[in-house]
């Protein structure tokens, strides 16, 4: 059986890096994902993945938007089962606390924690008016591990631990499972910003010896989003090759 065989799934970031592995790997496990980007990339998803993929573009940085994206899925499917909450950015990299810009610090929260939280919040509603369901934050070992040069990131990601927890403690009684992944280093667009140099010094850090593959990413977001996860709640996974245990 299919693990989230007929679940409407809302995914954004969806048209790159984590979000598109979610969106193939949960329409091939049976999600109707509701794939959501800022790019009109998202629209050639629908034929470019072997499932049920219906694209929608929207800038989660901006409310007004987020709102018409939940209500779009509505229309389209009638209810929200999970939602993987994984739109995001680095910002700028290799810049000292003390010269990164409040424009760049702004721009960094308002999408990875201002937008979370909005993404977050429009879909306990739609999960209340069901049985509930189960959200997957993607956060980031930066939640937990500061990085020398990415303040705004590192601050943002911080966030999403404690949104994570906020939401699982004042939902569990409503059927409504909330945790988080928090990868390392991987192989996505948010690394185009980086040097080699840093590129290199990051997978040096890493026990395992490379960067992650999106794709691992996300079949730890869709076992938290399975019923397989029925018991586990307000928990961030962290997925980055054992960097965090040295």
């Amino acid at each position: 059986m299919k693990r989230v065989e007929d679940k409407v799934t809302l995914i954004t970031g969806a048209a790159s890096g984590f979000g598109k592995a979610m969106t193939k790997l949960f329409a091939e496990e049976g999600a109707k994902v509701f794939a959501v980007d800022i790019s009109d990339k998202v629209k050639g998803l629908e034929e470019e993945v072997n499932g049920e993929v219906h694209g929608y573009v929207a800038d989660v940085s901006n409310p007004e938007q987020i709102e018409a994206a939940f209500k779009e899925c509505k229309n389209v499917y009638g209810r929200l089962d999970v939602l993987c909450n994984n739109a995001g950015m680095t910002g700028v990299v290799e810049t000292p606390l003390h010269e990164v810009t409040l424009e760049n610090y702004d721009k960094v929260m308002n999408l990875n924690l201002r937008g979370a939280f909005k993404v977050l919040q429009e879909g306990i509603k739609m999960m209340l008016e069901n049985d509930g369901g189960a959200v997957v934050n993607t956060g980031s070992v930066g939640g937990y591990l500061a990085t020398p040069g990415s303040a705004p990131y590192i601050v943002s990601k911080g966030g999403v631990v404690m949104l994570t927890k906020q939401a699982a403690l004042e939902y569990a009684d409503k059927g409504i499972r909330v945790n988080s992944v928090n990868p390392g280093t991987a192989k996505t667009a948010l690394l185009e910003t980086f040097t080699q140099e840093a590129k290199d010094f990051l997978a040096g850090q890493v026990p395992m010896g490379r960067l992650a593959e999106p794709e691992e990413i996300a079949s730890v977001a869709l076992f938290l989003a399975s019923d397989d996860a029925s018991y586990i709640t307000g928990q961030d996974h962290i997925i980055d090759g054992g960097r965090i245990t040295e």
